[in-house]
């Protein structure tokens, strides 16, 4: 039973399956952002943020279905 816990304490051991575990969780994440078409369609609104004035309306696709 305590066999598996005791491999995880070898650093050996442990390294590569952290690195495995967050390389996962990176494309996991990867593929979260940039699937999807509302979301696509949403990343692509924010990218003028920086250049819009404060007087103009919202063009934001969640706050246009409203």
């Amino acid at each position: 039973m305590t066999e598996w816990l005791t491999w995880f304490t070898s650093m050996e051991n442990t390294k590569p399956f952290v690195l495995v575990l967050f390389f996962i969780t990176f494309v996991g994440i990867i593929l979260y952002v940039y699937t999807g078409k509302h979301r696509s369609e949403r990343l692509e609104s924010y990218k003028n943020i920086p250049l819009t004035d404060e007087d103009e309306p919202s063009t934001h696709p969640e706050e246009q279905s409203k």
